[in-house]
């Protein structure tokens, strides 16, 4: 497996005691350089204006590059060199996905500041800019995938695409947290209807209802989309270990979940862009397994606890069916 990363991110601090730390990169590449994982890494270089207008407006670029210091959200404060980092996050992003298409390689970009919570002329939720959407936009093939298996809604995500017809965008979420959207009803618009897939479950759902959920929503949509590769907006913190959320994923289903989407994309045409997680061993050990797949590595998974073994999420996974299957074969 391909690394994207670039020693920069480590400079991105929104304040002393927030979350998005650079200890979300550290923990886990200690531990990559402790397994002998640290290896196949790219530094990538800057995103181009011109690369961040294909997902954003002008006036949010402009916001995002000449904003003082200070409050953007109550989570979100913005730095002199929080555009600088944020253009080599999405650069980082852009170079992950050409590596995939181009090498049929899958790829793990491991940037910050994440960005699935910037619409086309918002931020917040600690993201300024979209890397994921940016590197869809990029790439702009006749079909691309997008999922989103962090515990919050990709909100910004879903904005920039809604009513994009060359881009399947499909969310897992805990509902009822942060952004409050993400509801199974929206589905898209205009020459976006039906590309647009909101699953969201109540806190403490887990493995087998997401089990349940690649088996019968995101992998017969996938197979039916047929998409040119499939970008993944990896959170971790959908994971039990996670103190933002609660959600009750193990390492082990993270695994798991990856291993599908993997099989499931085109001559292995992948590419994980890190989204959120703050349990920073579980973050590590998700991480350090899902490069171990390619390496020939087995990573020893620790938190593998599941409390959900009954599919717990049955109701929510079948109310996402009746809305989907006007659209899709489910």
């Amino acid at each position: 497996m391909a690394i994207v990363f670039h020693e920069r991110y480590f400079d991105h601090v929104q304040y002393e005691g927030h979350p998005e730390s650079p200890e979300r990169l550290a923990i886990p590449i200690k531990r990559m350089l402790e397994l002998d994982l640290w290896k196949d890494v790219t530094r990538p270089g800057p995103a181009s204006e011109e690369d961040i207008l294909l997902a954003h407006s002008p006036q949010h670029v402009s916001r995002i590059r000449n904003s003082p210091e200070g409050f953007l959200d109550p989570d979100t404060y913005i730095h002199k060199d929080t555009y600088e980092i944020a253009l080599l996050a999405a650069g980082g992003s852009i170079e992950a996905a050409r590596i995939a298409h181009d090498c049929g390689k899958p790829t793990l970009a491991l940037v910050r500041p994440p960005g699935h919570h910037a619409g086309r002329d918002f931020c917040g939720g600690f993201c300024y800019f979209n890397n994921i959407a940016i590197a869809a936009r990029r790439m702009y093939l006749e079909r691309t995938a997008i999922v989103d298996i962090d515990v919050h809604h990709g909100n910004g995500t879903e904005d920039i695409f809604l009513e994009d017809d060359k881009v399947l965008f499909m969310s897992t979420h805990q509902r009822g947290i942060y952004p409050g959207s993400g509801d199974a009803r929206t589905v898209g618009k205009g020459r976006g209807e039906g590309f647009t897939v909101n699953i969201p479950m109540r806190g403490g759902i887990g493995d087998a209802t997401y089990m349940m959920i690649l088996d019968r929503i995101i992998e017969p949509i996938l197979h039916q989309y047929d998409p040119k590769m499939i970008l993944v907006s990896i959170g971790v913190d959908a994971h039990y270990s996670d103190p933002l959320a609660s959600l009750a994923l193990s390492s082990k289903a993270y695994l798991e979940i990856c291993r599908r989407l993997i099989a499931i994309a085109p001559d292995r045409r992948i590419a994980f862009m890190l989204e959120g997680g703050y349990a920073l061993e579980a973050t590590a050990e998700v991480l350090s397994a899902l490069v171990g797949e390619f390496c020939g590595a087995e990573v020893p998974l620790r938190q593998i606890y599941s409390k959900d073994v009954e599919v717990m999420g049955r109701e929510e996974v079948e109310s996402v069916i009746e809305v989907q299957k006007q659209y899709w074969n489910l």
